[in-house]
């Protein structure tokens, strides 16, 4: 029996138990929907909760350890002096404003991979293979990628090589903070293209390819076909990886800082996630570590709140 004729039989015998000898009318695609967010939810929860269970210690003694100024061993509390202390340090605002530079990388990252995945979409000749070598610099490990740069860009290096043989002087990349945050910008734009164009990727093909076709009969160009159909049907993608670059700009520097610059030149490519790093087991100043990691983890969650709303990434088109 096909699912014609038992879908016509389901509606018959429905119509048969009405009193009015009606079909019953189907339940609206809103609520269709808010059945499908629960049994989403509820498919989640057992993974939420074990999450949650793992997490909530480690927070909590996070919190517990902001109020707290202690070198690990003895605990001395402080309550919100250790938060004050460091609203009112300058330190803090220039690495904040650090990391506001480095933000330059998201749509340069967002651009090289928004124009490799239109061109793997086009499948153009050994798509294949591109698609593989893009990915690789993804799977190396931020220490790698900085080690490499460093090496790159060293004093030795071969981009010195290739200045000298040119007729240059060498440059010191590392000592000069514009020159120092332009080379650690490079490696994060070389190393997360790729992933980023297979999320890209991942929305085109979801795209419906007859409308593709019916904008070439119209005669809509390659540019208003990319202008007018490409974006705005993967506007949700290009906001979800937007948004993860930016908090990857705020959260996931330290291997790339702590490889290639170590902060320097004094605190110029210091960003919140390394200076995290340095007051809690440099410093052995563990409370105003913890304090700052809380506060970081506040602005995370205030600028994905605000990206998403943004986006509309919840909202049903």
């Amino acid at each position: 029996m096909t699912n014609v004729a038992a879908e016509a039989l389901v509606g018959d015998a429905a119509a048969a138990a009405s009193p009015t000898g009606r079909r019953s009318p189907k339940p609206p695609i809103a609520t269709w929907r808010k059945r499908e967010r629960r049994i989403g939810l509820l498919a989640v929860l057992p993974a939420v909760l074990v999450v949650a269970a793992v997490m909530l210690y480690p927070i909590g003694f996070a919190l517990w350890l902001s109020l707290n100024k202690t070198n690990g061993i003895k605990y001395e509390f402080r309550g919100l002096r250790n938060y004050t202390d460091l609203l009112t340090d300058p330190l803090l605002w220039q690495v904040v404003s650090n990391n506001i530079k480095f933000l330059i990388s998201v749509p340069l990252v967002i651009t090289a991979a928004l124009c490799t995945s239109v061109l793997l979409f086009e499948k153009i000749r050994g798509w294949r293979y591109f698609r593989v070598i893009f990915f690789l610099p993804s799977v190396l490990s931020t220490a790698v990628v900085g080690l490499l740069f460093r090496s790159l860009f060293g004093y030795n290096g071969v981009v010195n090589s290739a200045v000298v043989a040119a007729g240059g002087q060498p440059i010191e990349f590392f000592t000069e903070a514009n020159l120092a945050i332009t080379v650690i910008v490079m490696a994060l734009v070389w190393s997360g293209f790729g992933y980023q164009s297979l999320l890209l990727l991942s929305g085109l093909t979801a795209i419906d390819p007859a409308v593709f076709e019916a904008a070439m009969l119209d005669g809509a160009g390659w540019w208003k076909r990319i202008w007018y159909i490409t974006l705005p049907n993967i506007r949700r993608t290009i906001g979800f990886v937007f948004i993860i670059n930016v908090l990857y700009t705020f959260t996931s520097l330290f291997g790339f800082v702590f490889v290639m610059t170590a902060g320097g030149p004094g605190y110029d490519t210091t960003t919140v996630d390394y200076l995290i790093y340095l007051k809690a087991f440099g410093g052995a100043s563990i409370g105003s570590g913890a304090a700052l990691a809380v506060m970081l983890f506040i602005l995370v969650g205030a600028l994905t709140f605000a990206q998403n709303k943004v986006f509309r990434i919840g909202d049903d088109d």
